[in-house]
């Protein structure tokens, strides 16, 4: 009988190990009881599901209102932990010609869902002959938002709407709204991101009604700047609108 070569040998034990080191990772995953992204087990029947990758975000955005207007102020860092994806990211984006919407945790999701209700404002605005207002648009965002949390999809959505309505009150108004459906108003300022705290600090300290508008875009710029000093996920270029 011929003995089997070295070689042959090599390659057997080659095999068995890779089958073993597959199985160990595939039973002690951390990731088997996610309800929504199933693995190779689910496929063949079994109820072991995945759990999806948890990316660490950050940004600073901020809004607040004062009796000349409304003030977006953010960053343009895009971090996926420690990496710096860009620099440059626009983190407002138009609704319509009187308000706006901040972007604050998955980029493509707050870009998205953005952009889904700036459609939604512009055939509201074409049926009806005026505007939509900050409190629908906040609404609607948040109706649909928090019908997606039900359902067990997990988004990363934190942002502001921002704006004045197409009424005789003519009054700004400013929403924040994440991907769980919260939805909460504010007659003063908010802060959204990982930077926030640092934000909110010198805002708690300098923010008053009666700002000027250059006062205003100062300290929009001011509040970033700071939060930029502390957070690392915060940076780049910082932008100031002025509604």
């Amino acid at each position: 009988m011929k003995t089997p070569s070295n070689k042959f040998i090599y390659a057997i034990l080659l095999v068995v190990w890779r089958i073993s080191v597959v199985e160990a990772s595939s039973s002690s995953s951390p990731y088997n009881n996610h309800p929504s992204i199933p693995n190779v087990e689910r496929s063949l029947g079994s109820k072991t599901m995945t759990k999806p990758l948890e990316f660490e975000h950050g940004t600073t955005t901020l809004s607040f209102i004062f009796e000349g207007g409304v003030i977006a102020a953010v960053d343009s860092r895009a971090s996926l932990g420690n990496f710096v994806g860009s620099k440059t990211v626009e983190k407002v984006l138009p609704i319509n010609s009187h308000m706006l919407g901040t972007m604050a945790g998955g980029a493509a999701d707050c870009m998205f869902w953005i952009r889904q209700i700036q459609a939604e404002a512009e055939l509201f605005h074409l049926k009806h002959g005026y505007r939509m207002s900050v409190t629908r648009a906040s609404k609607l965002l948040s109706n649909v938002l928090g019908d997606l949390h039900k359902k067990g999809l997990d988004l990363s959505v934190g942002t502001m709407i921002m704006g004045f309505d197409d009424n005789k009150s003519n009054d700004p108004s400013l929403y924040y709204v994440d991907n769980t459906g919260v939805r909460l108003s504010s007659t003063s300022f908010f802060s959204v991101g990982s930077g926030s705290t640092f934000a909110l600090g010198i805002l708690d300290k300098e923010w008053r009604e009666n700002l000027t508008p250059e006062e205003a875009i100062a300290l929009g710029i001011k509040a970033i700047r700071h939060a930029t000093f502390r957070d690392a996920y915060s940076g780049g270029v910082f932008k100031v609108f002025f509604i």
